[in-house]
This record gives C-alpha cells, structure tokens and sequence, in this order.
C-alpha cells in the first residue's frame, strides 16, 4: 500500500486484518475512494486526487482484511461453540431418558408397597400371619421394598439436579453461539461492504488514472527490491560475522549473537522483545524448507478472504496451511499466529519465518530470505513473491519463527 497511515491499535487483544499490495492497491485504491468520496478533500475543482483516492483505496482493503481476521476468528470459536453445544444437548437427552427410568423405577416401587401394604409390620400383622415365620418374612420383604424405594428417590433426585444444571450449560451454550454467529455475520457484512466501496471506487478511474497508479506501483516496487537486496546484504555480512567469529573461538558462537553488526532498514520495534535463537537449528530449517514449498506451489491461486485452501487463501489461512504441511499447527488468525512462537529481529530473520505487517497485526507472509517473502496480497491480487517492503519498510511490525 502507498498509504502508511495506521489506526492506532486498542489496548485490548490484537485485532486481526489482511494486507494488500500495491498495484492491487490500485485497483482496490478506487473502491475504497468511492464510497467515502463525500469526505475526501477536494483538488482544487472539487475531485478526490488520484492520491487521495488511492489512499482511500488502501485504507479500505486493510480495513477488508481487518475484518476477515474478525470473521476468521468468530468463524471458529463459531465451530467450537457448535461442537460443545451438540455434546450439551446430547449429554442432557442421555440424562433425560435416566431420569425417566429412574422415575419409572420410583413407580414400581411405590406400585409394590401399594400391594403389600403401607404401613409398617405391627401386633395386627402378627395376628393375621398363619405362622411366626409368616410375620418375619412380611417384616424383611416390607424393609426390602421401603429400602429400594429410598434408593430409587436418592437417585431420581440426583439425576434430576444434574439434568438441570446440564439444561442451564446447554442454554448458555446455545446463547454464546448466536452472540457468535451473530459477529460472524457483522463481520462478514463489513469485509462485503469495503470491498465493494473499493471496486465501486476503482471504477471510477480514467484509463489514464490507472496508468499513473501502475507507474507509482513500479516505483515502489522498485523502491522495495532496494530495501530486500539491502537487507539480504547485511544478513549476509553478519552470517560472514558470525561465521568467522565461532572459527576463531573454536566452533563456539561469539558473544555478539545473531544480529547483524549494523542496523537492519527502518523497522518499528516488535510488540515483544526477541528471545535469543540459536545460529543453526537443523530441525527447524528441515521444516521451514517443507512449509516455504508448499507456499511456492500455491504461487498463482487467488486470494479470497476466509480462505484457507486448496484453491484460494487469505494471508494467515496461507500460512496456517504451509507450516501444516510441515507438521506444525499454528492458529488461524494472524493476531494468534503472531504468538505463536518466538519473535526474534528482522535482521535475524530466516527462510520460514512469519512477517506481520501494520501495529494491528493485520496482515503476515512467510520469508523466504534476501528480504522477500511469499504471501497472499489481498483481495483481486493472487499468491505470490516479493519484497517485505512492498508497502514500505514502516508497515513491517514483527518477525515470528514458529518451529
């Protein structure tokens, strides 16, 4: 994107959105313009500026993929929710039908002490037994069946309170999975509205108008390839470093670390400090080599938010899907993702590792060293590669090495 302007991030949890490039920036750059195009500064005779409007372009798609990461998450807390209301329902239909048996048991009993009799063995059962023996044999059976029957009451009663209390966990359940469809649906609408106030926009360009943006679009890619060969150079020079320094000690890493001995392009600091990483970790570049293939064989399938596959993606759902293909599960949204494993510098940054993009961690692909990354742009753009600077160096949040 041409724009850097970034809405300040809440205080809260990272909000979730998804980035586009530049020259899609252009196409998406007249959408965004159009439907705002009430509050947009005139130029002189009244009219958005082709600046102005391919800000406005790019501030709507960012705020498209803000709201994909917000249905990416409402839509699997949604599955889960669902999954745990089903077992709920099932769990209180089984205890349902043990409370009526257990009511039907209580029936039975209280049909049997009905037939014996209710009262309890006195002098006037005695006299009307035949026999001593017949009086003993009415007092055990009439214990027997008062004994079951208050068993039966024990157990119909407990059962009864643990239906209930399973009913109430159902109920909220089902009350938590409407809120969610309902965000679910919210977020769904905004992604639809934005994109559609960018294509509406974008299509008020001139002919002309789209040549200047795809000219703008040359130069900063232009101005990106130099920062990515840039920061290749000085990841090269501190592996030298590096390299010579553990031949002089020995084979034991020197005490300076990973990083480069001079400081990497203009990049804003993480949300966390870097934890330390080894210099060489076999295991790791064995599955970040299995994750970056997969990502180069999607080069070329469209981005469509929500995606995760096999025959579109949006940025996280890229991701997600390519370290899967390593064996590694990381979460779905790109603000999850951002945790998910160790932050380390952008000048430590090694093929595998994940890039997040913009102060609300909205956008992230996958690096595949010499300052390039693949990654899915946004939408009307597809898979591709290239430099970490496509948006400028300011957009760069953090670097996250997930293995």
């Amino acid at each position: 994107m041409a724009s850097q302007h970034r809405k300040p991030r809440s205080a809260g949890a990272r909000v979730a959105g998804i980035r586009t490039p530049a020259f899609a920036t252009a196409a998406l750059t007249s959408v965004a313009l159009l439907s705002q195009t009430a509050n947009a500064a005139p130029s002189g005779d009244g009219t958005p500026s082709l600046e102005e409007v391919e800000k406005k372009v790019g501030d709507l798609y960012r705020q498209a993929e803000s709201a994909t990461e917000k249905y990416n998450a409402a839509k699997e807390k949604t599955t889960k929710q669902r999954r745990r209301a089903d077992s709920l329902l099932d769990d209180v239909a089984q205890r349902t039908q043990k409370l009526n048996e257990a009511r039907e048991e209580l029936g039975s009993h209280a049909a049997a002490q009905y037939r014996t009799g209710a009262s309890a063995p006195d002098t006037a059962t005695f006299l009307l037994a035949d026999t001593p023996q017949d009086y003993f044999d009415q007092n055990q059976l009439m214990s027997r069946v008062t004994d079951r029957q208050k068993g039966a009451v024990d157990d119909y009663v407990a059962e009864q309170s643990a239906t209930m209390k399973k009913r109430q966990e159902a109920a909220e359940s089902l009350t938590a999975l409407t809120d969610t469809q309902s965000d679910l649906r919210t977020a769904k609408a905004t992604v639809q509205k934005k994109l559609a106030d960018a294509r509406e926009l974008l299509s008020r360009l001139t002919a002309q108008e789209k040549a200047r943006l795809a000219a703008i679009e040359k130069q900063r890619q232009e101005e990106a390839a130099r920062k990515a060969a840039e920061l290749a150079r000085r990841q090269a020079a501190a592996q030298s470093a590096q390299a010579a320094a553990r031949q002089e000690s020995g084979g034991v890493p020197s005490a300076a670390g990973t990083g480069s001995s001079s400081p990497a392009p203009s990049v804003p600091a993480p949300a966390s400090v870097p934890a330390p990483v080894s210099p060489a970790d076999p295991s790791y570049d064995a599955k970040a080599e299995k994750a970056l293939a997969f990502a180069r064989a999607q080069i070329g399938k469209p981005y469509v938010w929500g995606a995760m596959g096999p025959g579109s993606y949006d940025c996280s759902g890229l991701t997600r899907a390519a370290w899967q293909a390593a064996g590694v599960t990381l979460p779905r949204t790109t603000y999850d993702q951002a945790n998910a494993g160790a932050t380390v510098s952008l000048a430590d940054a090694r093929p595998g590792d994940l890039v997040f993009f913009y102060d609300d961690v909205s956008h992230v692909g996958l690096y595949v060293g010499n300052g390039m990354m693949i990654h899915a742009p946004k939408p009307g753009a597809y898979v591709r590669e290239e430099s970490i600077y496509y948006d400028g160096g300011s957009g760069i949040h953090s670097v996250v090495r997930p293995a």
